[in-house]
């Protein structure tokens, strides 16, 4: 199977100021995500590995790294309200224009630097063995689920349960895991993503430790990730 693999980074980052290449461990953000997943274009594993993004400065870096940097993407889709399906049609559409093709496209956010080469590994090895038309990584979360979430009400001031057994000794254990979405890996077949989606209706679960699953949003989240490294 050939897989692209796309490195989303854009320059502006209103809640952590040059976020993608912030210094972490003596290294750039993104490079967390670039080294890890080289050896599994080293492997054969993945076909081709990029970085999407609107900036010069995040494209050398990465280049730098061992990623490679194919073009500037066009600012209509860099911005704030930008999706992910944007720029991942428009590098399936640069390459295509190459004539070069790819079976499916393999999205790894800088944002998530604690996922190792295993678990990329591991996630490519379960897309290929089943017949699926895409993956994402998850936790297990044991105690957050439907029993335990409300609403507000239209007054403002009560709540409406999602789950109508809320209030009948319910135990969590009884009710079962529920399994979170954490944003370290997604992998997409093509003509799932010729619909303009990257998740199907029943994607395949890679499963990882709540521990790994930070996602760098804030400065909060860039300190207690260098507490964690």
């Amino acid at each position: 199977m050939k897989i692209l693999a796309i490195i989303p980074a854009r320059g502006g980052s209103k809640g952590i100021p040059n976020k993608n290449i912030i210094e972490i461990k003596e290294l750039p953000l993104i490079a967390h995500t670039i080294l890890p997943s080289l050896t599994l274009v080293k492997e054969g594993l993945i076909s081709k590995l990029i970085v999407s993004t609107d900036s010069l400065e995040i494209g050398q870096i990465a280049e730098k790294y061992g990623a490679e940097f194919p073009f500037i993407r066009p600012e209509e889709i860099s911005g704030d309200k930008a999706k992910s399906i944007d720029l991942i049609n428009h590098a399936i559409g640069f390459y295509k224009n190459k004539g070069e093709f790819y079976d499916a496209v393999l999205l790894l956010q800088p944002t998530s630097p604690l996922r190792t080469t295993d678990d990329i590994r591991n996630a490519i090895n379960l897309f290929c063995e089943n017949n699926n038309d895409s993956l994402i990584s998850a936790y297990e979360e044991e105690y957050i689920n439907d029993l335990v979430m409300y609403k507000k009400a239209t007054d403002g001031k009560t709540s409406v349960p999602l789950n109508s057994n809320h209030n009948k000794g319910i135990r969590r254990q009884d009710h079962g895991a529920t399994f979170v979405r954490n944003g370290c890996i997604y992998i997409t077949r093509l003509d799932l993503l010729e619909k303009d989606l990257i998740i199907g209706e029943t994607p395949l679960l890679y499963i990882m430790p709540k521990s790994k699953s930070i996602n760098l949003d804030t400065i909060e989240d860039v300190e207690i990730l260098k507490r964690v490294l």
